[in-house]
């Protein structure tokens, strides 16, 4: 799949799920209302959504949420997936909370999954309440210890808050880095209303980068996972770092990625509206070449880049769908 600026479409998000047991603050209003169940594909019809896309080319996986480890029998189709590692797909991965993975974190590893992320923005427990409404941070550090016993590299991503998390930053990097654990930094995104102005916690990564600069020596690698993070090493820890910056320094250039959400809606962009129904589709037809049709169709409108904007005092988010339905 190639778009129209010869870009290689081969990297498929695909979110499960919308619901998640936390409410963090940058990704969700506290009262949210989830997508009403009869919305959602099922699980069956998400793998033949999948197969048809490691058809066309994609060659690695994700799945998200919400938290994608919430969604019930969601390990059926984990190993639905796994089955395809070899035969055209190259990598099968999960971004998740941790809140789960004590308890899944072996199966994944039997099904294929080498690698996950998991989104940990804080080491202290209380703030890491605050952050997340009602999450369980020791929890989540029993999680982390079950995948590491399980075998899965696991990398840390955590979203920088400015006055909340920006301190903690040079702490995160030497815990992720003390346990074998990459890291990766991201700007918080104008994506739904979170019930508070954006501005109040957008901190640019060139900012905190120059901060870390006085704790760290870093420099700058080709190293890459396919995703837009930008790595560097860290040479007091020996780790790598990586920044994602859509708002600072967008990554839109070298973009290989769609975003397929639980609903069989197509995001060509993150950060644009535009959208491709598979749902419809695939009720409609059993056969793959109408939905190797329509695929085709979506990635031929793939915008050459987001236009997200963060100005202060202004609430309305860039997009108004939240991260969490799209597939962070």
């Amino acid at each position: 799949m190639v778009d129209p600026f010869q870009r290689t479409v081969s990297y498929l998000r695909v979110s499960v799920t919308d619901r998640c047991d936390f409410r963090c603050s940058y990704c969700m209003s506290e009262n949210m209302t989830f997508l009403p169940r009869q919305d959602l594909l099922t699980l069956e019809e998400l793998e033949r959504l999948c197969a048809a896309f490691i058809a066309k080319g994609v060659r690695k996986l994700r799945l998200t949420g919400g938290e994608p480890l919430v969604r019930k029998n969601i390990m059926s189709l984990v190993r639905a997936l796994g089955r395809k590692i070899g035969s055209g797909l190259d990598e099968l991965t999960m971004t998740t909370n941790g809140s789960q993975l004590a308890q899944f974190a072996e199966e994944l590893h039997d099904c294929g999954v080498r690698r996950i992320n998991v989104s940990l923005d804080t080491l202290s427990p209380e703030k890491f309440r605050q952050i997340t409404r009602r999450g369980d941070f020791y929890k989540v550090m029993d999680g982390i210890d079950a995948a590491q016993r399980a075998g899965l590299l696991v990398k840390l991503n955590a979203v920088a808050l400015k006055d909340q998390n920006s301190d903690e930053m040079p702490d995160l990097i030497r815990f992720a880095h003390g346990r074998g654990m990459d890291m990766t930094i991201i700007e918080t995104m104008p994506m739904g209303d979170v019930e508070e102005d954006r501005t109040d916690r957008y901190l640019p990564l060139s900012q905190l980068r120059d901060e870390l600069e006085r704790h760290f020596t870093m420099t700058d690698t080709s190293y890459a996972t396919g995703g837009p993070a930008r790595y560097v090493t860290v040479q007091e820890t020996g780790g790598r770092l990586g920044f994602i910056t859509p708002m600072t320094h967008n990554f839109c250039e070298s973009c290989n990625r769609v975003r397929l959400t639980c609903t069989g809606t197509l995001f060509m962009c993150l950060g644009q509206s535009d959208a491709a129904d598979l749902r419809l589709v695939i009720r409609a037809s059993d056969d793959d070449d109408v939905l190797f049709a329509a695929i085709d169709d979506a990635i031929a409108r793939k915008p050459k880049g987001h236009d997200f904007l963060i100005e202060r005092n202004n609430r309305k988010p860039s997009v108004l769908r939240h991260m969490s339905v799209t597939g962070g």
